[in-house]
């Protein structure tokens, strides 16, 4: 992480917490944040809770004047119309998002959503005015192979290549190894910084140094405060997309201050 990119820790909640257990987690983690004095200019926090429970978090953020971030986990690509259970970039913006998750493997494995619909969701989501997240990452299998790098950059080439500088800018991107997502394993930080620096490479040479340098690359895939202080120190890992560690409040809080204390250590 360098000083020219704000980390940002998001937690994606998956299919958990109702309305009323995504509030109390939102008050308990503004709380904790407080009482640790957290600089949320120098790191932001955002949550992605499930669509139910959007509007009672904008409420309580907007109410509470809270600085915590908020987004959604999916995204349409239709605007309006006859599609049962579709939730539109327009809704989501309309209920101040500020993130959409795009991508993520699970998505793609269970719905499934491939490279052509993950591009139509990302020019969704940024025409409505939102930052797309786009998850990209190998499997076991591209792994035993040893096209890890490759598949990754591959995966942000093909959805990214077609945007102008203005958007591509305004993308965020996650690397989420596939084999390390709620198994309890975990990238060291040697292969994320090389995971990340490969990723912002492609974006130099597709759009330039200027785009490049300021898209943040998030790590995610088992994260948790006993591994998050050594991934954050890698120079082109700008935070991270947290699973089951977001669940719990207090270790969310905790993966927070370390990523705030990197970027201390880092402007010092």
């Amino acid at each position: 992480m360098t000083a020219i990119r704000t980390p940002l820790v998001a937690g994606n909640w998956k299919m958990n917490f109702d309305h009323l257990e995504a509030t109390y987690f939102v008050q308990k983690l503004a709380w904790l944040l407080r009482d640790a004095r957290f600089d949320y200019q120098r790191c932001e926090i955002a949550l992605m809770p499930p669509f139910t429970s959007l509007r009672s978090v904008q409420v309580l953020v907007e109410a509470d004047k809270l600085s915590i971030h908020y987004g959604a986990q999916a995204v349409s690509v239709t605007t309006q119309g006859a599609f049962t259970g579709d939730v539109s970039a327009d809704m989501l913006a309309r209920l101040a998002c500020d993130y959409v998750i795009v991508g993520h493997s699970e998505r793609r494995k269970y719905h499934p959503e491939d490279d052509a619909n993950i591009v139509d969701q990302v020019r969704a989501v940024l025409t409505a005015g939102m930052q797309p997240i786009l998850c990209v990452g190998e499997s076991f299998e591209e792994r035993r192979q040893g096209i890890q790098l490759e598949f990754a950059v591959g995966q942000v080439h093909d959805v990214t290549r077609d945007l102008s500088d203005a958007e591509a800018a305004r993308v965020i991107v996650a690397y989420e190894p596939v084999w390390a997502i709620g198994t309890g394993m975990v990238a060291t930080p040697q292969t994320a910084q090389d995971a990340a620096k490969a990723i912002r490479d492609d974006l130099r040479e597709t759009f330039g140094a200027q785009v490049a340098e300021g898209v943040r690359i998030l790590y995610g895939g088992s994260v948790t405060s006993g591994n998050a202080a050594e991934l954050i120190e890698e120079a082109d890992v700008d935070g991270f997309l947290i699973g089951g560690a977001s669940l719990d409040v207090e270790e969310l809080a905790r993966i927070a201050r370390l990523t705030l204390k990197s970027v201390r250590k880092s402007t010092r």
